[in-house]
């Protein structure tokens, strides 16, 4: 099972490293086209070259139109591709100067009650991203610049989050077996893990 899960954790970190990767290629294009339109539309082209300028601004030499509304959508359902990777590998921030202090056996009994929060956590985000779907679809909300449907990127990002809540279940059932057996079944990056 631990297998399956890392397999499905890596392939999400790859989908929202491809998705990332396009957006990062999708504001530079946009930000080298705002640019250029820029000095497209300066005193200095216009006034050495007035129809070159002019045939490049109309041929659409500027920003890529709705591109923060691209971005907005396709980082929401990174961060969620990246969350079940992190979370199966321990990667997620810790501050453990108050766990270091507590007996060991707290600590294997309060770590599988953080894990039961957070797996309740991403199950309620995608519960919430599941109504928010819904509501945007009945309403047939779409962006204001280019007029896509709000639904796609809740899809997007409910994906992201379904995934997520699995693996945090998969990790609260494993920690729970953990401090019932009193075994490593689930090791961490931190401890030598994968």
């Amino acid at each position: 099972m631990q297998t399956m899960m890392m397999r499905l954790a890596r392939f999400m970190a790859i989908l929202g490293g491809i998705v990332l990767s396009a957006l990062i290629l999708l504001t530079c294009v946009s930000i080298l086209g705002r640019s250029l339109n820029g000095i497209l539309h300066g005193d200095l082209l216009q006034g050495i070259m007035p129809g070159i300028a002019d045939w490049l601004i109309a041929a659409g030499v500027g920003p890529v139109n709705g591109d923060f509304e691209l971005v907005e959508a396709g980082v929401a359902f990174a961060i969620f591709a990246f969350i079940p990777l992190c979370h199966l590998t321990g990667g997620h921030a810790a501050v453990d100067i108050f766990a270091n202090m507590l007996p060991r056996w707290f600590n294997r009994v309060l770590t599988p009650v953080i894990e039961i929060v957070f797996a309740a956590v991403l199950i309620l985000i995608a519960w919430r991203l599941f109504d928010g779907m819904t509501s945007k679809m009945r309403y047939g909300e779409t962006t204001f610049l280019i007029q896509f449907p709000i639904w796609w990127a809740y899809a997007a990002s409910l994906f992201g989050a379904v995934i997520s809540a699995i693996v945090g279940v998969y990790v609260a059932a494993m920690r729970i077996l953990e401090a019932v057996s009193g075994r490593e079944m689930l090791r961490v990056q931190g401890e030598g893990g994968q």
